[in-house]
């Protein structure tokens, strides 16, 4: 299954502008040399930026209806004013939250192969799969921000899975990207293994917004882009510092979310 493939050419600076039979021709010659495989496995597919069959089936895809903040997919449609009840239990410092995918084995290797294998062309199909699950978010923001690494983590990891992401929804959105806008400027530990209440002590004023950077954001809706949503702890901690820094609102895109409580209980059968 190919995914949004036809208006991402390998070469976009040069394709993208021409018309006609020739980049059609263009394309079947790469496709030739280069055949395009599934992002997920070696399965050849039809198009670049595809997923097979098989790998397609094995991921948990979200859509409406969900919560109207926490993007929470519902099994019936219980109203468009309707919040989950994580949303009515724990409201969040940030407007609204989505991510096209759910967590699962699946998801978790694109992830992985983008974060630790420098996977760097996965970026913009998993980006472009973000951006369509939150076209609402999109027209209403005007300003695109990634959940920033320290610095100490950058060096070692060479590049921020999140910028990536960042940079491609805006892209494909037309946003503007303010990669530098939010710092981590402060060292934390891995989250994975910590409980909800140490992973948002660990994040606590882990992040600001520069003075000097503060134009960026002050008075504007913000989208601040992240990979994986978890516990929201990182995300809420950014999404605060966004907030102090004079952000009007704040929205929250990722890539996918870990199943827990309600999500965990609806697709417990799968």
């Amino acid at each position: 299954m190919g995914i949004f493939s036809d208006d991402i050419p390998d070469r976009p600076d040069t394709l993208a502008r021409w018309s006609g039979p020739v980049p059609g021709l263009l394309r079947a010659i790469r496709d030739t040399v280069i055949p395009p495989l599934c992002l997920l496995c070696d399965a050849r597919v039809g198009d670049p930026g595809g997923v097979c069959a098989s790998c397609w089936s094995r991921l948990h895809h979200v859509s409406e209806p969900r919560c109207p903040v926490m993007g929470t997919p519902f099994s019936i449609d219980p109203g468009a004013e309707l919040l989950s009840a994580e949303a009515i239990a724990d409201p969040p410092p940030f407007r609204r939250l989505r991510f096209p995918l759910l967590y699962n084995d699946a998801a978790r290797r694109l992830v992985a192969g983008l974060k630790y294998a420098d996977r760097l062309d996965l970026a913009p199909w998993m980006a472009r799969w973000m951006a369509a699950s939150a076209t609402e978010l999109t027209q209403q923001c005007s300003v695109v921000v990634p959940v920033p690494l320290h610095r100490s983590r950058l060096v070692a990891r060479r590049f921020n899975q999140s910028a990536e992401l960042a940079r491609h929804v805006a892209r494909v959105t037309g946003l503007e990207h303010a990669p530098s806008a939010l710092e981590r400027v402060r060292k934390t530990r891995q989250q994975v293994g910590l409980g909800r209440d140490a992973r948002s002590r660990n994040v606590q004023g882990a992040f600001r917004v520069p003075s000097e950077r503060r134009m960026l954001v002050k008075g504007r809706q913000v989208l601040l882009v992240d990979d994986v949503y978890t516990s929201g702890a990182t995300v809420k901690s950014a999404v605060r510092a966004l907030k102090r820094a004079g952000a009007s609102d704040v929205d929250v895109l990722c890539f996918a979310r870990v199943e827990t409580g309600e999500l965990k209980a609806l697709y417990s059968g799968n």
